[in-house]
């Protein structure tokens, strides 16, 4: 069957930049690569139609001969200057880059060089509950906690002192092998020394071979004032450590606030209800009410003060983080109903019903009113 014309192949017209040409076959590559469709013969044939138009239409040279003599120049060449003989990972490194290369073949089920960091420690969490009051004045905490240490004997090499490791006989010291597989040429993290490129001849009797300790940790960390529940700390470097001598990894405190007894918070404003007598919503008062600071507050209730009437008290909230602002304290009143009253007290009552009139009770007025209406209709 006769070959397509590598610029319809990749969807570009002829006059093309070499930008141009480069992008659309990252996106014919992405789409058509095997690995992401696995036994599919036909995207298979496509991935190779179109990395045969890249490979000649990327080349200054290669393309000038492609757009004078079509693909008879390259017939009969032995593959040089063709399409024959070349490896995949060169097209690769050339359309996303060394490092994204290694990321895309992980993406399509393969394997990527191992880095430095990939040999970092593990991150580390650790949860602390505190009450409201700690995350009002912030605090000094300790943790404590188990983690591994980089071995004291080996220095984390984790070959014995006095030993060096030597590069991987599998691979050479490379981190990689690669292998042949019909028509691709597969790069892989090297299975004798998991990409590090070297291995130990002699384990630290330490720590064998490994490079770190487990331990028993003690720290303290800043707690900083206004906290919420559910915020999370980061003490970067205090979590596992690393392999080969790689840095430790992260601890994360994430932090929850004990329910109080008195106050309830919403992010920087708290909240809480005082009860007051009957007398006292009656006919007014001045009372002490507590902050959460530790200490009181005072507060007129005026005459005539209904149940569930809110009172602001601004800036006696929760401190607001990296602010020197805070949030408002809000007080609920609730009026108490005496009970278990005293033959006197009852006598009063009676006698205050039967003064009552419309004007002390407007609210029972307004009600009442509005029912008679409802009930004619």
């Amino acid at each position: 069957m006769a070959k397509r014309d590598y610029y319809e192949v990749l969807g570009v017209v002829k006059s093309a930049s070499a930008d141009e040409i480069k992008k659309a076959y990252r996106k014919l590559a992405l789409k058509y690569h095997p690995d992401r469709n696995k036994g599919n013969k036909d995207t298979e044939s496509k991935f190779k139609e179109a990395s045969e138009a890249y490979h000649v239409l990327s080349d200054k040279e290669r393309r000038n001969n492609y757009n004078q003599f079509g693909h008879a120049a390259f017939e009969g060449s032995g593959g040089r200057g063709g399409f024959s003989n070349f490896d995949f990972s060169n097209i690769f490194s050339d359309i996303f880059g060394s490092d994204s290369f290694d990321d895309i073949f992980e993406n399509f089920g393969g394997q990527r060089r191992r880095r430095s960091s990939d040999f970092r420690g593990s991150d580390l969490r650790y949860d602390l509950s505190i009450s409201l009051e700690d995350a009002y004045n912030g605090k000094r905490q300790e943790i404590s906690f188990s983690s591994s240490d980089k071995c004291g004997t080996c220095d984390g090499s984790g070959a014995e002192p006095g030993s060096k490791p030597i590069p991987c006989s599998t691979c050479g010291g490379q981190g990689q092998v690669r292998s042949s597989q019909g028509f691709f040429t597969i790069q892989q993290t090297c299975p004798g020394c998991s990409g590090a490129g070297e291995q130990i001849s002699s384990p630290c009797k330490n720590c064998r071979g490994i490079g770190k300790k487990q331990s028993k940790k003690k720290i303290f960390t800043n707690i900083p004032k206004g906290v919420d529940d559910g915020t999370r700390i980061r003490l970067s470097g205090k979590g596992e450590a690393g392999i080969k001598g790689s840095g430790n990894g992260d601890l994360y405190i994430f932090v929850s606030i004990e329910n109080h007894s008195i106050f309830k918070r919403s992010e920087e404003n708290i909240f809480y209800e005082f009860p007051i007598s009957l007398a006292d919503a009656t006919l007014g008062t001045t009372v002490e009410v507590p902050t959460i600071d530790g200490g009181k507050a005072k507060v007129r209730i005026p005459a005539g003060t209904q149940n569930g009437k809110q009172f602001r008290l601004k800036g006696k909230g929760m401190p607001m983080m990296r602010s020197r602002n805070c949030g408002d304290l809000y007080i609920r009143a609730i009026t108490e109903v005496p009970v278990s009253l005293t033959k006197e007290q009852k006598n009063l009552l009676e006698q205050f019903k039967k003064l009552e009139d419309t004007k002390t009770n407007p609210i029972m007025k307004d009600f009442f009113e509005k029912a008679k209406k409802f009930w004619k209709k």
